[in-house]
């Protein structure tokens, strides 16, 4: 079962009461980045593209616990830059775990051995180790070589300590879908949890502005990759937000399911876009234009988004919505194989070449001197 029967109970009862008290703008998962720095510096990421006095900043943890008990999600997502750099991630851990609120740790696992005696296994508490496909795809993805080797050997030491851990991958054009599946099986053997499924997005600041996936090409490439799918593949995801990938069902975006606490104050209107921020999350909710975002509303910058952030609470919404989306839900989860001949036709064709991210100038070790 990729998540405990605790967490999907806890955050089933949770959108439920929501639904009872007549909410539609509603939390799922809030975004806490503690802070922004990193020690890779990924041609496709615009976390990590602030000035040096920006990246030496950090949330303190009583900010962190400020900021989850006034969003009041059940579940908190770690990310950053890479959270394992913070001097205080452990303290941090520890008084959400106390909250009991489910959370997802994103990190890189370059530093996860080494910090790994800062945390005890917990239900909730999950590793979210990012690694973008097999060996040579992650390490042209995060331009590190031996990035994977690494990430890799901390997840079998995770593993073996009790942990839950689950992966979280970002995909660009250019990705190879059979190299996807493969990887797949890989992180299966691993002993992984669930894994965690994105198309990649434009970050204004990401130095490598070419390779995004527009929507009908993303629609594509999941079709291949999730089509006839193997019975011990997990997915740490709505069945639906699965389908979406595919092209099988339409939402529109959820900005405020996951809203984003960081540095800044509240971010408007999601982790993706930074038109502003709030002082408070009722703010946040209040004051964001919300029609403006989205697919829906013709903002271009929406336009091509399928990514989880955005879209992942939509096809949690769907699920409690209707009777017909409890049933899609149910059937995505019990006959996932999801069985199609022409996504197999596309994996027989040839691949295109898999493309050169930018390098940017910045290496991680200049990136480690602005902490």
């Amino acid at each position: 079962m990729p998540v405990p029967v605790s967490q999907m109970w806890t955050v089933s009862t949770y959108v439920l009461r929501q639904k009872l008290a007549g909410r539609k703008q509603y939390p799922l998962v809030l975004m806490l980045e503690p802070l922004f720095r990193c020690n890779l510096a990924c041609a496709g990421c615009g976390k990590i593209q602030y000035p040096a006095h920006i990246l030496k900043k950090d949330l303190t943890p009583e900010e962190c616990f400020r900021a989850v008990d006034e969003c009041g999600a059940p579940m908190v997502s770690i990310p950053g830059g890479e959270p394992l750099m913070h001097p205080q991630i452990g303290e941090i851990v520890e008084g959400l775990v106390a909250r009991k609120k489910y959370i997802y740790l994103c990190t890189n696992a370059l530093l996860l051995k080494e910090k790994i005696d800062l945390f005890k296994p917990s239900k909730y508490l999950s590793f979210s180790v990012h690694l973008d496909g097999q060996r040579e795809a992650h390490d042209l993805s995060v331009c590190r070589e031996g990035g994977y080797d690494i990430a890799v050997d901390a997840v079998k030491e995770a593993v073996r300590r009790g942990f839950r851990v689950t992966t979280n991958t970002t995909l660009f054009d250019g990705a190879n879908a059979k190299s996807v599946r493969a990887f797949f099986d890989e992180m299966m053997d691993l002993g992984v949890e669930g894994m965690e499924l994105s198309p990649g997005y434009s970050y204004d600041k990401a130095p490598d502005q070419k390779h995004f996936l527009g929507r009908a090409r993303t629609r594509r490439m999941f079709r291949a990759i999730l089509s006839n799918r193997k019975k011990t593949w997990r997915f740490n995801l709505s069945p639906l937000f699965l389908e979406f990938l595919m092209g099988k069902r339409t939402f529109p975006c959820t900005p405020w399911g996951m809203p984003t606490y960081n540095v800044f104050g509240w971010q408007k209107p999601c982790y993706l876009l930074q038109d502003g921020y709030a002082d408070t999350f009722a703010e946040l909710l209040a004051t964001t234009d919300w029609d403006h975002y989205g697919t829906e509303s013709g903002n271009p910058a929406c336009a091509n988004c399928m990514v989880h952030s955005g879209y992942e609470a939509s096809a949690v919404n769907a699920t409690f919505s209707s009777l017909s989306g409890f049933l899609a839900t149910v059937k995505g989860t019990l006959f996932a194989r999801y069985r199609d001949k022409e996504a197999l036709r596309m994996l027989e064709q040839p691949e295109a070449p898999v493309h050169p991210l930018v390098q940017i100038a910045a290496t991680a070790e200049s990136v480690q001197t602005h902490a």
